[in-house]
């Protein structure tokens, strides 16, 4: 019998359907066992779609799931009805006011962000690897909300299951894509070799955008194999294929 699907909820989200979800819970088998909602990890077509289809119902019931094609990119589209799939912006946040539309990012490593003003009726969700994370694409995604009438004091974010600084070992041509002002989000490692906070260097990112507050769930994707997929851990074991989750958010229908 397959185990439910896992919800790993945020306390500063309380009252909005959302949700982190691990792997646990779905029906894909092999390396990608359980909840892969990977489109492109080479996994079966059916068991990606009624994966999808039981994230959206350990979620908001009756939802309808809108994904972008996420390109590590720092950009953010407001959304009214979700696309296509084959019409799906290359964009990696989301901004929408609503009811029953779901938002969803995938990931295996990076951050991903799940925002909401609960006043305005407006929810958000980014996907933020260092790369997009630094080119702006949290601030987008608030930008997005405001625009949709959200106010950046009300505004609160969580960040969920992402590689920790422990397991994020980057070099010297990495450390070089930051100034010096971003030393603090890297520890010094073996020589020549940091430990990068993806998830501080994110909250920093939200805090500087005005809004009101950031929870870190402190998940560390690498570190836990039954529970998270990882593209940095399948790499260091030579897998061949790695699963994505999703992380959820909208409005009550």
């Amino acid at each position: 019998m397959t185990e439910p699907v896992e919800v790993i909820r945020s306390p500063l989200l309380a009252g909005v359907p959302h949700g982190f979800l691990g792997r646990r819970g779905g029906v894909s088998t092999g390396p990608l066992a359980g909840l892969n909602v990977g489109l492109g990890a080479g996994d079966d077509e059916d068991a990606v779609a009624e994966n999808r289809r039981r994230a959206v119902f350990a979620v908001l019931p009756g939802a309808a799931l809108a994904t972008v094609y996420q390109v590590h990119s720092p950009d953010a589209v407001s959304v009214v009805r979700p696309w296509a799939h084959d019409e799906r912006p290359r964009a990696d946040a989301m901004a929408t006011d609503r009811p029953g539309v779901l938002l969803g990012v995938v990931t295996a490593d990076c951050a991903p962000v799940l925002l909401a003003d609960t006043s305005a009726g407006v929810v958000g969700a980014a996907h933020a690897g260092w790369r997009g994370a630094q080119r702006g694409v949290l601030e987008a995604v608030v930008g997005e909300m405001v625009g949709l009438g959200a106010d950046r004091a009300r505004i609160v974010a969580a960040i969920g299951p992402a590689i920790a600084g422990a397991s994020y070992e980057v070099d010297e041509t990495f450390r070089a894509h930051f100034s010096e002002a971003d030393e603090g989000y890297f520890t010094p490692g073996r020589r020549g070799h940091w430990q990068f906070d993806l998830e501080a260097y994110a909250a920093a990112r939200l805090a500087r955008a005005g809004i009101g507050e950031v929870e870190r769930l402190g998940l560390d994707t690498y570190a836990d194999p039954d529970r998270f997929f990882s593209y940095r851990r399948a790499t260091h074991r030579g897998e061949p294929g790695y699963g994505r989750q999703i992380s959820l958010i909208g409005l009550p229908l």
